[in-house]
């Protein structure tokens, strides 16, 4: 790939991610973070339920250091930016789940139950064709005024995966 095109692509990448959340701010379906039982629905579903159990089986999997299951779940190229404007990759995230190797499910479930308390969300989600995009927003501000992270999935041999994340500095 000519560096021309590298720079096309990574400009209608930006312009993609740009529109999808304009219009999953404008249009989101908001779900309560602890509404339904994300544990229980088939995170291979092409579904709201589908990827928001993929969204808290990610979760899990950091803290459980699980990086098996991210590596196949996070999309080649996937980055991950910071409310700072720093860019995390694919490698970052499995390096730093691997520190946390060890951790038993049941830990990682807690110390997941302990985050989702201390720190309440709800969620938007928005799915076009086989992209999705999950909006996390404070409650108390709403998910017009109030995200804290927005991630892009890209659903693809029969599951979801990660390719974009987005954090805000909202409520640091």
């Amino acid at each position: 790939m000519t560096v021309t095109n590298y720079r096309r692509s990574m400009l209608l990448m930006g312009v993609l991610v740009a529109a999808l959340l304009a219009v999953a701010v404008h249009y989101p379906r908001t779900i309560d973070a602890d509404a339904g039982d994300a544990a229980n629905a088939d995170e291979t579903a092409h579904s709201e339920a589908g990827v928001l159990a993929l969204e808290q089986h990610w979760s899990i999997a950091e803290m459980a250091g699980d990086t098996g299951w991210l590596e196949q779940m996070l999309a080649p190229g996937f980055r991950s930016v910071s409310n700072d404007g720093s860019v995390h990759d694919k490698q970052a995230i499995v390096a730093g789940a691997a520190k946390r190797k060890g951790t038993s499910l049941a830990q990682a479930q807690r110390q997941f139950a302990d985050y989702q308390q201390q720190h309440p969300y709800g969620s938007a989600v928005l799915i076009q064709g086989d992209t999705a995009v999950v909006s996390f927003y404070d409650p108390a501000l709403g998910p017009q005024k109030g995200v804290k992270s927005a991630d892009i999935f890209v659903y693809a041999d029969g599951g979801w995966h990660a390719f974009y994340s987005q954090h805000t500095g909202l409520n640091k």
